[in-house]
């Protein structure tokens, strides 16, 4: 198989290329390398994909509809899409949100073009996310559910996404799955992210701001347990013009305030606490339903927070050595 994998460099999309280059399969990786966090981090990510003969890399963005139709073109044997390049972040959508529009939207659209280009086209997966559950309030969450009261922009245009794949597979056929995924976390991951941040704050003895609300928790998915999943719905059959959704979360919803006693234990630090009231951008809990994926793939999480946090931090002092 030939796959296709954009957001190479990103958190979830190096740690499935590295998978997919284990088990013998060729990985065609894009990635425009934006500055949304510091580029060094993405750079090491690439530079450990690229010892493996099965990889090649090109710096593209995908919002670019030229770049995206000739590169369909040059490469009829893409099997497998996996779309996991967006433009992630739940606040600063409300700082810049046409930079969603133009990442999560048209970059959405302009990857669903080039896939429809592609002959030898068995399966396109997506990157979606938990934030589409909105203000819904029924725990947990099903994929069934309706998703119509979004709390930020950011959810807005992955629902819009959502949307686009089940038109484009009414339309042209195209087999495609979306993946919510719920709180990724874990090695060689995002800065911007809870975890990360708390870590780094933790470990130079800067405060901290922990969100109130009484059910503030989050269903917490250690990255090893997400490319087992994503491999998995990869894998399993799909027909011609099929568009499911489907959960990927620890179906183990945990108090923030446990996530940075873990992360205090593991660095040896106590945390410089400040409350703060929780944006009306932010969920105050998450909790995934997994018994679809359960049906599909047999699949299940294995890693609990705290030995996931252990790993993390474990990565996290090689990678910070001043932390």
């Amino acid at each position: 198989m030939t796959i296709l994998v954009t957001g190479a460099a990103g958190f979830i999309g190096s740690a499935v290329s590295t998978a997919l280059l284990a088990r013998g399969q060729t990985v065609l990786g894009l990635d425009n390398l934006n500055d949304y966090y510091d580029p060094a981090l993405k750079q090491a990510r690439l530079a450990r994909l690229g010892t493996h003969r099965g990889f090649s890399f090109r710096q593209a963005d995908v919002a670019d509809r030229d770049t995206m139709l000739s590169f369909a073109e040059a490469n009829p044997d893409v099997t497998h899409v996996l779309h996991f390049a967006a433009q992630a972040g739940v606040r600063r959508s409300l700082i810049d949100p046409y930079s969603y529009v133009t990442a999560n939207v048209m970059g959405h659209l302009t990857v669903l073009e080039a896939a429809r280009r592609l002959p030898n086209l068995q399966h396109l997966l997506y990157a979606s996310s938990s934030s589409v559950y909105g203000s819904n309030s029924a725990l947990p969450f099903r994929e069934d559910e309706r998703v119509d009261a979004p709390n930020s922009f950011y959810a807005v245009t992955k629902r819009s996404a959502e949307l686009t794949s089940q038109s484009y597979a009414h339309l042209y056929g195209i087999p495609q799955t979306g993946l919510r995924f719920f709180t990724v976390y874990g090695p060689w991951g995002r800065p911007d992210m809870a975890y990360y941040s708390f870590a780094r704050a933790i470990a130079s003895g800067t405060p901290l701001t922990l969100y109130s609300g009484r059910r503030l928790s989050r269903d917490f998915t250690y990255i090893d347990d997400v490319v087992d999943a994503v491999l998995g719905v990869m894998d399993a059959p799909i027909d011609r013009g099929q568009a499911r959704l489907l959960n990927i979360g620890n179906d183990r919803p945990e108090p923030v305030s446990k996530l940075i006693q873990l992360l205090e234990q593991g660095l040896g630090r106590a945390a410089v606490v400040n409350q703060g009231a929780r944006p009306d951008a932010d969920m105050e809990a998450t909790w995934a339903s997994l018994e679809a994926i359960g049906a599909l793939t047999g699949w299940a999480p294995k890693t609990t927070l705290d030995d996931g946090v252990g790993a993390f931090l474990a990565w996290f002092r090689g990678f910070h050595p001043a932390g």
